[in-house]
């Protein structure tokens, strides 16, 4: 009887160690958690060169580049995978030095990441943003949270702490650059360790003009049940119409989580149990407004399994990354690059473009 009593006593003291283990980390997550303003101005570092002015072509490049930690070798535990820490500092290098290479190649004038860390568990605190940013001088780059987490404690191994976002490089000088929140479809406690997403907004005065170029850097909800991604492309799609009916050029790109209403998706059929995206309604938006997704080569692939090695016929790949372009500019090539997955589960997309002037025929 009294070694029962013993093991009782026991069980109940991990228990209750457990369960005080618990409430303080929650308590913890809940007094430390990010809570951004609804609008936040951001300070752009460094200045451009270059001086924008309408006629001029441009080139901007947009990657979720799966903080340097995503490579053909990932596999993640949210797609079905395993993967938690799924790249060592070497992997890490070797994917941004890849993200650089591309990104030389292109030369662009704009140039939108998603999902760069700055000093994370997952990319083992590398600040990826300021390899970009060193890679290219004369140019301005600003910076806005994502994911901004002191300890995210599941899976097992757990995540850890989390300093991620959107990165914005341009070849001219901003005239300001602001942070808007987007709505968050996740309530407390599962709020304080998930991301809280957001529009960053960069506005450039064109030279001999009185209109704005505004570029919207965006990354949209991924695991909701649907409804995160409606209210965040609603608030989305206010803004850009708002924007337009002043005379601004607009511009909106990234990783919308969702796939264009005008997509043939034939080539990339929904795999049962794998992850899906939504779909982005182009109608919901005015008369003129062109949309950019390339269904020729798909922008991201599940990670429900490492790429390198496996059969390619096994994944579910998506279309989810492009632009959102208003009728006073002029498109002349949209392409994403089929980079193979090798150092991202991301392609990037690359976008030429140029502003109409008011006097053109």
């Amino acid at each position: 009887m009294k070694t029962l009593k013993k093991i009782l006593r026991i069980v109940l003291i991990v228990l209750l160690a457990a369960v005080l283990l618990a409430g303080g980390l929650l308590g913890y997550l809940t007094l430390t958690e990010y809570a951004p303003e609804e609008t936040a101005v951001l300070t752009a570092q460094g200045s451009g060169e270059k001086t924008l002015s309408a006629g001029q072509t441009l080139r901007l490049v947009s990657w979720n580049i799966g903080y340097g930690a995503l490579g053909d070798n990932a596999d993640f535990f949210m797609d079905g995978g395993k993967g938690v820490n799924t790249a060592d500092v070497p992997r890490v290098t070797q994917n941004m030095e890849a993200v650089l290479a591309f990104l030389r190649d292109q030369a662009p004038d704009i140039v939108f990441l998603q999902e760069a860390d700055v000093n994370s568990s997952r990319s083992h605190g590398i600040d990826e943003t300021a390899l970009v940013s060193e890679a290219f001088p004369g140019y301005q780059h600003s910076f806005a949270y994502n994911f901004n987490v002191s300890f995210v404690p599941f899976p097992l191994p757990p995540i850890g702490h989390v300093e991620s976002g959107l990165f914005t490089m341009t070849a001219f000088s901003a005239a300001s650059v602001v942070r808007r929140s987007l709505p968050c479809p996740f309530s407390w406690p599962l709020r304080t360790a998930n991301l809280k997403r957001c529009l960053m907004v960069s506005r450039f005065s064109i030279d001999g003009s009185d209109k704005e170029l505004v570029l919207v850097n965006l990354h949209l909800e991924a695991y909701d049940d649907g409804e995160g991604k409606t209210e965040q492309t609603r608030v989305l799609r206010e803004l850009l119409e708002s924007e337009w009916q002043k005379g601004n050029y607009v511009i909106a790109g990234g990783d919308f989580n969702q796939t264009l209403s005008t997509i043939d998706l034939s080539r990339f059929a929904p795999q049962e149990g794998k992850w899906q995206p939504g779909i982005l309604d182009v109608s919901g938006f005015g008369e003129g407004w062109q949309f950019f997704m390339d269904q020729n080569v798909p922008s991201c692939r599940s990670l429900d399994q490492p790429y390198a090695g496996a059969d390619r016929e096994t994944f579910q790949y998506y279309i989810i990354d492009g632009f959102i372009v208003s009728p006073n500019i002029r498109v002349s090539s949209f392409s994403a690059g089929d980079l193979d997955f090798r150092a991202s589960d991301h392609n990037p997309t690359v976008l030429e473009f140029t502003l109409i002037s008011p006097d053109a025929p």
